[in-house]
């Protein structure tokens, strides 16, 4: 059992909590039993899980079935998972996965397919909680415009309560998304305060991809040149606009609608 917070294992455990360490070493960290085992259960391959008996004795014989027998499990005091723990209440739970990344050309389309792009995502816990919505409508893919985003930030992984293990997400730069959703006759529909139409009065019958920009800045102008309509959601209190989940989600959620 690691009684020490200067185990090499556990310093390698702070470290990873930093972005620029995980893209270095390649590796994911994912705390929590729901969102490790559905991440197993979507095929991702844990490398490491480390586990406190003293807080995780209801959880643990659940998730061990799911576990690669190749996975190195490693036994924790309590006093030193709190250390490496960073969410409140944990249950005792942490695993290190390699990342599974997927190519705009690896997606595979529905026969009506429908998507969602984010252009300039500005908080992980904004793109867990889309990722949450689009797992619930069974949107193909979810698209990312900023190569540089953190995919798999452990805020997002815990705001998307696991979801994002299970969709197919990509992180590619906004030219060559227009040019993959031209090649596959998707229309775009842009969320934008000019030239638009109330979102309820857009057809989503056919293949769509529904594109969110920023809360601050809104659509860069390539997305907004190459919109084929813009949309907006009326507003009728002070505020105007909302946050971009919820927007997200009246948005995918009407186009649901419309395809029932």
């Amino acid at each position: 059992m690691i009684s020490s917070k200067a185990n090499p294992k556990i310093k390698n455990l702070i470290r990873l909590q930093k972005a620029g360490e995980r893209r270095s070493q390649n590796r994911v960290l994912v705390e929590g039993r729901r969102e490790i085992e559905r991440a197993l259960l979507s095929g991702w391959e844990a490398d490491t899980l480390f586990y406190c008996p003293e807080i995780a004795r209801e959880q643990w014989p659940s998730l061990r079935r799911h576990i690669n027998p190749a996975c190195v499990l490693e036994e924790v005091e309590r006093k030193v998972f709190a250390h490496v723990a960073y969410r409140e209440g944990s249950d005792g739970l942490l695993a290190v996965f390699e990342p599974r990344y997927l190519h705009l050309d690896e997606i595979q389309l529905s026969s009506n397919p429908l998507i969602v792009v984010l252009e300039s995502v500005e908080k992980p816990g904004n793109l867990g909680a889309i990722l949450r919505t689009t797992d619930a409508a069974g949107v193909d893919a979810v698209i990312v415009c900023d190569p540089a985003t953190d995919l798999f930030n452990p805020n997002t992984i815990r705001s998307s309560l696991g979801c994002v293990f299970g969709q197919q997400l990509v992180a590619a730069e906004s030219p060559s998304v227009i040019t993959w959703l031209r090649s596959r006759a998707i229309r775009i529909y842009c969320t934008a305060l000019t030239a638009s139409i109330p979102y309820l009065d857009a057809d989503f019958r056919q293949p769509s991809a529904i594109v969110m920009g920023a809360e601050a800045s809104g659509l860069s102008e390539i997305w907004l040149r190459a919109s084929d309509q813009n949309l907006l959601i009326p507003m009728r209190g002070v505020a105007d606009s909302l946050n971009v989940s919820v927007s997200t989600a009246i948005v995918v959620f009407e186009a649901l609608r419309q395809r029932r």
